[in-house]
């Protein structure tokens, strides 16, 4: 193989600088953002926040932070939404420091258990398996099963009961500690695995490592309440309470009758090399020993537009996951290939590869989750040509028009990856699909990175 040339090099340098446009674009780019000078000015003005069908909007717009937490964000904005309208409430949010507490401490048994079951089974410490569960063991980041798992265990509650703390919007110490413990106790348990330990004194050792878990998790987050007092007024100012009750028990009265999350579907759009109208998982996905596996009914692009196509129309918001960085302006809150024009400034040609290779190549995941609340179609009787789609992010009110993006059809077809919709807006022929043993990826499988990668802001 050739090695680069200092011939080479005054080619390629004399070749650069013959070109003005390069100079310009270099002036630019290296005092300035370069995507700034890629956003393609004409463009903004096409996808106006302006739709046929729009859930009604809920108060106040939802900030992560400095934390991977979108999955838990996207699905409580979703679940508000007709808990206020039933409770007839103007601001409301549901604590997403509850479940990310519960998370943690679920997630880091989930993971030593996994650990032992790996050493179990033989492979070694260097091997690509433990390589990968030792990189990222207790990240923010999650999927819609694992949010089924919390919710049915530990409920939810209002935030004002168990509101932020520092760690839950800024976690990364928290994580650097976790992992440094996980990770000593992953080597303590193989140990005990090849000392032929019994059962029962691993899960000893497991139950001694959680409580560790525990209290650093409980420092940093608070410990929430197992009863809770809610106190409110109504729009018409009328006073409320609700309580004392659990977590569990206020999901279960108050919130499932509106939001069943085992009446929802998980439906994604995987176009490799593998079958649509199948089940798909991913080995060592999940969050709860004993909770209900991560599973994916793979279907066209086209599926997940209709269905969630028809629960905005019945004014229900729609949970999605995405790759929010590809073709996407902060500042303008757009979601559009053509917005973002990178052959103009860099003279190379995007989107070479389709939604397949991309995935095959590790060009594209999922790397965000947010919720569908509008969808612009394009106004004719039977309104199933979808144009565009509001998106409501969990960013703060900085991004986008206070807090909304908007998101370009042909977007969607290729960086949406999943949505969730209730069991009623799906057809029979895909809810069938669901009986079907599911396919097992591997842990690294990109249809996984969601519970990996958090959230990228842009």
């Amino acid at each position: 193989m050739a090695e680069i040339s200092g011939e080479q090099i005054v080619g390629l340098t004399k070749a650069f600088y013959s070109d003005p446009k390069n100079l310009l674009a270099q002036n630019a780019a290296t005092s300035h953002d370069p995507l700034d000078f890629c956003i393609h000015h004409g463009a903004t003005g096409q996808n106006l926040h302006v739709y046929t069908h729009k859930v009604a909007e809920v108060k106040p717009m939802s900030n992560q932070r400095s934390s991977g937490r979108c999955w838990m964000f996207a699905c409580l904005n979703a679940m508000r939404v007709p808990f206020m309208r039933k409770l007839n409430i103007e601001e409301f949010e549901f604590s997403q420091n509850h479940l990310f507490f519960w998370d943690k401490i679920e997630r880091s048994n989930y993971f030593l258990t996994s650990m032992v079951e790996i050493f179990k089974k033989g492979e070694p410490v260097e091997g690509r398996l433990v390589s990968f569960m030792l990189t990222n063991p207790v990240n923010d980041g999650g999927q819609w099963d694992m949010l089924v798992n919390l919710v049915n265990k530990y409920g939810v509650m209002p935030k004002k009961c168990f509101p932020e703390a520092h760690s839950s919007g800024a976690s990364r110490r928290l994580n650097i500690t976790l992992t440094t413990k996980l990770r000593d106790y992953a080597k303590a348990l193989r140990d005990m695995v090849e000392k032929k330990a019994s059962d029962a004194d691993i899960e000893a050792k497991i139950k001694e490592q959680l409580s560790e878990v525990f209290r650093v998790t409980s420092i940093c987050l608070g410990i929430p309440p197992t009863t809770f007092t809610w106190e409110y007024y109504d729009k018409t100012k009328t006073y409320q309470t609700v309580g004392p009750i659990t977590p569990k028990d206020f999901y279960l009265e108050h919130v499932k009758p509106v939001f069943n999350m085992d009446d929802k579907v998980c439906i994604v759009n995987d176009p490799r090399p593998k079958k649509y109208e199948e089940m798909y998982t991913v080995e060592y996905l999940g969050n709860m020993v004993g909770g209900q596996k991560t599973l994916y009914n793979n279907q066209p692009i086209d599926v997940l537009k209709s269905t969630t196509l028809k629960s905005i129309q019945n004014g229900e918001p729609v949970w999605f996951g995405c790759d929010v960085g590809k073709f996407s302006t902060r500042k303008t809150g757009m979601l559009d290939i053509k917005s973002v024009d990178y052959e103009l400034v860099f003279g190379i040609q995007s989107l070479q590869l389709d939604k397949a290779e991309r995935l095959l190549y590790g060009e594209s995941l999922m790397t965000h989750a947010m919720v569908f609340t509008g969808v612009g179609t394009d106004g004719a009787e039977t309104e199933t040509k979808t144009t565009k789609w509001r998106v409501e992010n969990s960013w703060g009110e900085d991004v986008g028009e206070k807090g909304y993006l908007v998101m370009a059809d042909d977007w969607f077809s290729e960086f949406v990856y999943e949505v969730v919709v209730d069991k009623s807006y799906v057809p029979a022929e895909v809810l069938a699909v669901l009986t079907k043993e599911p396919v097992v990826l591997p842990p690294w499988d990109p249809m996984g990175s969601l519970a990996h990668a958090g959230s990228s802001k842009l």
